[in-house]
């Protein structure tokens, strides 16, 4: 029997890849510019911090609450106002949090004594918390998953990186020339260029449903991000042996397993436990925790080691931390490419491998020698980590529905300030407390390294099995 056949039909065209519309273009701007503010913020100040304390009166010991007053609420309310947002909407809580930010850098710029100056840190800290979840859910929301998302983000992990590098150079750079006062100025002046762009750019979005907020769950989580954060940050300056560290060391923990017991029973819950048993959100996660606290490690101790141990100059090891920047900025490029072939879950464990290896190099520094090995190593190392953090992200949010990704985000931003703010707490004082530096920052190596390698493995054996 004779079949039918209909003429060949013409090779249809490949389909172009999606492209950012200036439009959008604008939005991740501002989106970005914002997430780059608030990176920028945790380490534009570390420098100056001697001469801040000399100019208002700080003494030594409380010059770590310049940084804790900052930590606390931008790592404790994270959380519930990723949950705010969703439920009353993103872009309101999001310009709410980038206004109260602008404001508190002027009280800080204008600090006439301590306690106006923690107070505005603490509500640059508050202002942060609110943009930070908010600011990633409406990037997720806005660019489709694929890879306008992927390069969106990116974008956005490139200059998340770049932020926490830039400040450290521009920190000391602006203190020298300007004052300490000119970095908090900076903070405000980034508030005033990106608020008024906001409003007219980014779209509302919030869950269509409006649940009632799960009030014990969000007292409970923060009450206990808070408690382990001023606990952690307060060991790094007197060790674990200070009563207030242990009473709130504890206090946070128990805070955090009534969370999870609080989560279980509510009906809509702050965080959806069934969302945690997703592998991809709980060991996306596991990652981007350890790729955060592990770097800034890092990048800590190697400034005391530079300063310190080869007597470098502040501005001899800002470019050694210029040369990380620009090398971020080229793996920020790239990452997405490298997802685009191999996957975000790939792409996740090689670069945590990659970032342990070329963490474990750093053995290889020397007492009177090592300029040249850490910058190499560590811009490597950055290279890694950048795309970590971008595919971690990309791992967490895949294939959450838009009603949920303030739930996913509010996880992953809520991971980043904790990784940032936990790593130099628990690590850095094993360099800072003996009296031995050089002997301390190759512990401290070691155990990064380690711990970047180990979380790998775990890492791909979790996709792995829940793929």
């Amino acid at each position: 029997m004779a079949t039918l056949t209909s003429p060949p039909a013409e090779t249809a065209a490949p389909a172009a890849p999606p492209t950012l519309t200036g439009r959008t273009r604008l939005i991740l701007f501002v989106l970005c510019a914002a997430q780059f503010m608030v990176a920028l913020d945790f380490s534009v100040l570390n420098v100056a911090l001697p001469v801040l304390g000399a100019d208002l009166g700080l003494d030594r010991s409380a010059l770590q609450w310049a940084v804790t007053a900052f930590a606390l609420p931008s790592g404790g309310f994270l959380l519930l106002f990723g949950r705010v947002g969703d439920l009353y909407g993103r872009k309101k809580l999001f310009l709410a949090g980038l206004a109260l930010f602008g404001l508190a850098s002027l009280l800080a710029t204008f600090a006439w004594n301590p306690a106006a100056f923690l107070t505005g840190r603490a509500l640059q800290g508050l202002g942060a918390a609110a943009i930070v979840p908010t600011g990633m859910s409406l990037l997720t929301t806005t660019f489709p998953e694929g890879p306008l998302r992927d390069r969106a983000l990116g974008i956005s992990g490139t200059l998340l990186s770049l932020g926490f590098t830039v400040g450290m150079v521009l920190g000391g750079v602006m203190t020298d020339t300007l004052g300490w006062r000119s970095t908090m100025g900076l903070l405000a002046l980034f508030s005033v260029i990106v608020l008024p762009l906001a409003p007219g750019l980014l779209p509302e979005s919030r869950t269509p449903d409006r649940p009632r907020l799960d009030l014990p769950g969000a007292v409970t989580v923060t009450g206990g991000l808070l408690a382990l954060i001023y606990a952690l940050t307060t060991a790094a300056e007197r060790g674990f042996g200070g009563t207030d560290v242990l009473v709130t060391l504890v206090a946070g923990v128990l805070l955090l397993a009534v969370f999870v017991r609080v989560e279980s029973r509510h009906s809509a819950p702050l965080i959806s436990l069934p969302m945690l048993k997703r592998g991809t959100v709980a060991f996306g996660n596991l990652g981007g925790l350890i790729t955060f606290s592990m770097m800034s490690t890092v990048v800590f101790v190697l400034t005391l080691y530079l300063q310190e141990t080869l007597d470098l100059s502040a501005f001899a090891t800002g470019l050694v931390f210029g040369v990380q920047g620009v090398m971020s900025v080229v793996a920020g490029m790239f990452a997405p490419k490298v997802i685009g072939r191999i996957g975000a879950r790939r792409t996740l464990v090689g670069s945590l491998l990659g970032q342990g290896v070329l963490t474990a190099a750093l053995l290889g520094l020397g007492e009177e020698s090592g300029v040249v090995l850490a910058t190499v190593a560590v811009s490597l190392a950055s290279m890694c980590h950048l795309g970590a953090i971008i595919s971690y992200g990309l791992t967490v949010t895949s294939g959450v529905p838009n009603e949920q990704q303030g739930l996913a985000t509010g996880l992953v931003t809520t991971t980043q300030q904790v990784g940032l703010t936990v790593g130099i707490p628990l690590l850095g004082v094993l360099a800072t407390t003996g009296g031995d530096l050089y002997g301390g920052v190759r512990t401290v190596v070691v155990v990064d390294a380690a711990l970047l390698i180990g979380t790998a493995l775990l890492v791909g054996l979790g996709l792995r099995r829940r793929s």
